[in-house]
């Protein structure tokens, strides 16, 4: 008897509401808007779905994953509205988000690091992070928390990073299950990036809209990917 895959479900519903949502962003309507807060919430439960039908054991690394998740939903709804209030408590949201990916992701691919290797990522984090904030011309009192913010999306891309370099030293996942984390994790510093750009300079509404939301749907997806695949330990 074939097992059900109910999965499929919410999954076909994401991929209509990423169209619809993008689909907005090249028009400019209000279609982005009413579909932007479904977006999260239906990954949430296809990934929840997929691994439920799964049989995943392991109920702390799901909820990390199911909470970073929630995290990015709660960070769009809050970045619809206009103003730097909307923005800094959308900013928040997503990085309560990126500290759940990075204990999921790092508390996995950073075990064993010798302390030499972790003295030369803090470097290399710390200069990503000040090439970042100076390239997008983060200044004023915004400059310390902004600086947070970019150094834990650092963090985040080092997590996928360690554990593309050191497959055979990490316990959970392949090489290929890594890649697809790492991928995830440049795109999501992209996008954000370009949310920075929008608010402190000047951005095309094409790069601000379309470019924003498809690199940011592709990362959360390939998050959502490559979490499960560790959490099955594939």
């Amino acid at each position: 008897m074939k097992t059900l895959k109910l999965w499929l479900i919410p999954a076909a519903f994401y991929a209509v509401t990423c169209i619809l949502n993008l689909y907005g962003c090249l028009t400019e309507g209000s279609i982005e808007q009413v579909v932007k807060p479904a977006l999260l919430p239906l990954l949430c439960v296809t990934t929840l779905l997929y691994l439920l039908e799964a049989k995943a054991k392991s109920g702390k690394m799901i909820a990390l994953l199911v909470a970073g998740q929630l995290f990015g939903y709660a960070g769009d709804t809050m970045l619809i509205g206009k103003g730097f209030a909307f923005f800094a408590g959308g900013i928040g949201l997503f990085l309560l988000g990126h500290i759940c990916y990075i204990s999921l992701f790092g508390g996995i691919s950073w075990k064993g690091l010798k302390p030499i290797q972790w003295i030369a990522a803090l470097v290399c984090m710390i200069a990503a992070t000040a090439g970042l904030i100076l390239g997008i011309g983060v200044n004023g009192a915004l400059l310390y928390p902004m600086g947070i913010y970019g150094f834990v999306l650092t963090m985040l891309i080092f997590s996928g990073l360690a554990g593309v370099l050191r497959p055979g030293k990490v316990s959970v996942g392949g090489r290929a299950t890594w890649c697809i984390i790492l991928c995830g994790a440049l795109l999501f510093t992209f996008s954000d990036a370009l949310i920075a750009v929008r608010n402190f300079g000047e951005l095309s509404p094409f790069m601000s809209g379309f470019v924003v939301m498809s690199t940011y749907l592709v990362a959360q997806t390939l998050l959502a990917i490559g979490g499960a695949r560790l959490i099955l330990r594939k």
